[in-house]
């Protein structure tokens, strides 16, 4: 009788392992898919900002003419890409 009960017991805990492991790849199925979804949006966002206010602004020349401004501006929008997904996969 002990040995039956002992026997449930353990295939109800290897159950819950199991039930474990979905319920964790089923969270990570949905923050990332929040991430690329939001990152996507971001990308987007920055591409129609870009071309509204920085029409007459060529990044990758003044980059290469050494505009500070312009390099702080372009490591914030990788500063910001970055907040996206790690925001996404921390949830």
């Amino acid at each position: 009788m002990v040995n039956v009960e002992n026997k449930k017991n353990k295939q109800k805990g290897k159950m819950m392992e199991w039930d474990f492991v979905v319920a964790s790849f089923v969270n990570l199925a949905v923050n990332l898919s929040y991430t690329i979804l939001a990152l996507f949006v971001a990308v987007i966002a920055l591409v129609v900002i870009d071309k509204k206010l920085l029409k007459g602004v060529d990044i990758q020349q003044e980059l290469k003419a050494n505009n500070l401004a312009v390099a702080i501006f372009a490591s914030a929008i990788l500063i910001f890409v970055a907040l996206i997904i790690c925001f996404g996969m921390k949830a």
